[in-house]
């Protein structure tokens, strides 16, 4: 006998015509599941063009059909999966093969250390891709260049798998580095960074008051929804009469790279439940979605006051789950962008990745980089601070930059 925990995800892949690879997750059910699984496909660079999920709040069956790329490594995506599904063991009634559940500990920060003898377009957006496909995690930057020319780059990392303090794992990681920087890089360290390291590359817990002024337009602040980037609305409505148990949830808007996980995170941290739903996106670029929704309590949502906070937040979050503005610094041009971190504290996948591709593309170089996380409008908030070199005289325009930077965080930039 035995219960075979690889089959709660199946991966079928595209054929007959279609060009979507179908997942198919069947599982115990847990709070937040939906944001978790939604969260590793967008780390994997992958769009969901519709879904299809159903649970009793004990098991739960979800269909995704996803679009991905001839580099996506469906074996470790399916891997990935299973470890956010929960054990088939939460619901059988055999003690003795049940494991036993660990409170989860803060991950280790490490700090990755490197110099390389000079700059290089692209060489930034280089080192993110690698560790993204490391699946390292990077919580802060620090990148400076000397006068000299010399870069010198700063990653604090943490290690989802929890290899990073073994010699493989590092040996992997300066390997993998010195692979795409070649005889660049002078010189790369992987050491755990100590609680005075990491507090010392935090800075202030606040922007400063010069940036959110000049920022206005990132409409942290208020729900401002004048700028152009919202000429495409989002239309929710809610609706107590066709269901006895549920309030049904529906949600027509224009279809951006994270949709569906930016509607799952924002009905996690509201602690609303989902027990049936489908979301599909056609192709004038437009997505509807349809949920079946209850408290964690099992109450359907009936206050209206309610209703329309959990519209205004879905509106909020849905027409721009990223806020980006170039903007200042002195003499220098500053590029910021700013996403909403999870309750749980987990920030959005490949924001830097997308950073950096854009400004590549756009022949933009980074002079400097800083990450990290504040607090705005007691909301945690995590931003992206990045001085552009404007040393060379093919200066790129202002609002080219932020329309091409967001364009690709939304993932309207066709690439």
């Amino acid at each position: 006998m035995g219960i075979l925990q690889e089959d709660a995800v199946v991966i079928s892949p595209a054929g007959n015509g279609s060009d979507s690879t179908v997942v198919t997750v069947n599982c115990p059910d847990k709070t937040g599941l939906g944001c978790d699984l939604c969260r590793i496909i967008l780390q994997f660079n992958l769009s969901i063009c519709r879904g299809d999920l159903t649970t009793d709040g004990k098991w739960c069956y979800i269909l995704f059909w996803l679009v991905g790329r001839p580099t996506t490594r469906w074996n470790l995506l399916k891997k990935r999966l299973l470890d956010a599904c929960p054990s088939y063991f939460l619901t059988t009634e055999i003690e003795y093969y049940r494991p036993v559940i660990k409170q989860p500990r803060p991950p280790d920060v490490f700090l990755l250390k490197f110099w390389c003898s000079y700059d290089r377009k692209g060489l930034l957006h280089d080192v993110t891709e690698v560790l993204c496909e490391l699946e390292l995690t990077i919580k802060r930057v620090k990148v400076s260049t000397t006068p000299d020319g010399r870069v010198m780059d700063l990653f604090f990392v943490t290690d989802p798998r929890e290899l990073l303090h073994t010699k493989m794992r590092q040996e992997e990681t300066i390997n993998r580095l010195r692979s795409v920087l070649g005889d660049t890089m002078v010189s790369c360290e992987i050491e755990l960074a100590g609680q005075e390291v990491t507090a010392c590359s935090q800075g202030s817990p606040f922007l400063p008051s010069a940036i959110t002024e000049e920022t206005s337009s990132l409409e942290l602040l208020d729900g401002n929804q004048s700028s152009s980037h919202f000429s495409n609305p989002v239309f929710v409505s809610m609706d107590n009469t066709l269901s006895p148990a549920h309030t049904i949830v529906q949600i027509e808007c224009q279809d951006h790279k994270g949709l569906i996980y930016d509607i799952m995170r924002t009905l996690k941290d509201l602690n609303i439940q989902i027990s049936y739903g489908r979301f599909w996106a056609n192709s004038r670029g437009n997505c509807e979605v349809e949920f079946f929704t209850m408290h964690a309590d099992g109450s359907k949502i009936v206050d209206l006051t309610e209703q329309n906070d959990l519209s205004a937040c879905l509106k909020r979050e849905l027409r721009s789950p990223l806020k980006v503005a170039v903007g200042s610094r002195g003499p220098e041009t500053e590029l910021l962008v700013a996403n909403p971190v999870e309750l749980s504290g987990r920030g959005r996948p490949l924001v830097f990745y997308d950073i950096t591709f854009a400004l590549e593309s756009l022949n933009a170089p980074i002079f400097s980089v800083e990450i990290g996380r504040h607090m705005i409008c007691n909301r945690e908030w995590e931003v992206y601070r990045i001085l552009l070199d404007e040393r060379d005289s093919s200066c790129v325009p202002r609002k080219k930059i932020e329309e091409g930077v967001r364009n690709r965080l939304m993932g309207w930039d066709r690439g």
